[in-house]
């Protein structure tokens, strides 16, 4: 897999840091500024994008041998990966509209997230309450969109610029998060059932009851339909990507370096073959915790004046603490949430099954109202419409 040549579309020009530093005398404050914005950016994306990435190319042996394992192993390894990281990455939202944006104070900022998690986080919950079976689909749906919403801004915040237009990365959305929620269900059908029946079985408490319910999503029909959809969109978008290459130039006639294409390309392999080869609770364990969480972290990393100070310092340490600072209250709120939700379903929790599916309704139930916050900091910063202003 290849590295992108840069991780931002003004760091793909920046001069190496020693002359940066040489220089640093002669240079402007709003040259100085930019120089340090490219090297956060840069050091960015090499922490928690690239080498997670090759991380997870280099577990796929262990990956391989999973579907060999008790399913057991892959709720720890969800559980492991939600307590590590994933529950931390979206616990920073109430301080992102202070940080996005110019003239929003630290009151208005809690207060709006604040509301938006209380309103939709409550409606997902009732969802499942209500109807199970659909409200388990449209969890399916919400996070293969937000996991391809994370990854586009992730390739645009690294300047790749083989996806210059919102059509090419809306595609790349579909694909990027059509991988983790797809491909198991065309690879491995019989885990993936075991798990949604779990979710719908807190609800439905009569015997077979969820068995039934969940039925029609594992069709022949589905899973095709589901292989055949992801072949075919990313080879589009490959193929689309491969022609802004090969003509050497992107939308608006600029140069398109090639970096970023091979750089796409090459996590797309790691993620097809990841999550074909690998038992489907464990694959978005680890994936959760290693590719999606750390890749979101990042973001918010550079929208916090003082982390991304110290990522331009290359003080990782100091850019993880300034984040785990700010996310551990809302962190232990994300686990009391799991503990509300266990407390109320009507099956209860009796097993490690149960416990995984209580898991997945309560991040379903925060998923929604982050997947707001991060789509109007998708806004601010103009990954969907590239080239305009924020």
């Amino acid at each position: 897999m290849t590295e992108a040549s840069s991780a931002s579309t003004g760091a793909a020009d920046a001069p190496p840091a020693e002359a940066r530093e040489r220089d640093a005398g002669e240079a402007s404050p709003g040259e100085r500024a930019g120089a340090g914005t490219a090297a956060a950016s840069e050091r960015v994306d090499r922490w928690f994008a690239r080498r997670p990435a090759l991380a997870l190319a280099a577990l796929l042996p262990i990956g391989a041998v999973t579907p060999l394992f008790p399913v057991e192993v892959g709720v720890a390894t969800f559980a492991l990966g939600t307590l590590a990281v994933g529950m931390a990455h979206g616990a920073v939202d109430h301080l992102v509209p202070l940080r996005g944006a110019p003239g929003v104070s630290l009151r208005r900022s809690i207060a709006v997230v604040s509301v938006v998690y209380a309103v939709l986080g409550g409606a997902v919950v009732a969802a499942f309450f209500a109807a199970p079976v659909a409200a388990f689909v449209g969890f399916i749906a919400l996070t293969w969109l937000h996991w391809g919403q994370g990854d586009v801004a992730t390739l645009a915040i690294a300047g790749v610029d083989h996806l210059p237009t919102s059509g090419e990365r809306w595609l790349a959305l579909v694909v990027r998060g059509g991988l983790p929620m797809g491909v198991p269900l065309l690879a491995h059908p019989e885990e993936y059932r075991l798990v949604a029946e779990w979710i719908v079985g807190l609800f439905l408490v009569d015997p077979g009851a969820a068995a039934t319910a969940v039925d029609p999503l594992f069709a022949p029909a589905v899973r095709i339909g589901v292989g055949v959809g992801m072949a075919t969109a990313t080879l589009a978008s490959v193929g689309l990507g491969y022609r802004r290459v090969r003509d050497g130039r992107d939308a608006d006639g600029s140069r398109c370096d090639p970096g970023g294409w091979r750089r796409d390309v090459g996590e797309l392999a790691v993620l097809w073959a990841w999550f074909l080869l690998t038992a489907p609770v464990f694959a978005i364990g680890v994936y959760f915790a290693l590719w999606h969480a750390l890749r979101h972290v990042g973001r918010l990393v550079l929208v916090d004046p003082e982390a991304a100070g110290a990522a331009s310092a290359g003080d990782a340490f100091g850019a993880l603490a300034r984040f785990g600072r700010d996310a551990a209250p809302l962190t232990l709120g994300g686990f009391l949430v799991v503990a509300a939700v266990g407390a109320s379903v009507p099956a209860g929790v009796a097993a490690p099954g149960d416990l995984l599916a209580v898991s997945l309704v309560a991040i379903a139930a925060m998923t929604l109202p982050h997947v707001v916050v991060v789509a109007w900091l998708d806004r601010r910063q103009g990954v969907w419409r590239p080239g305009a202003d924020a």
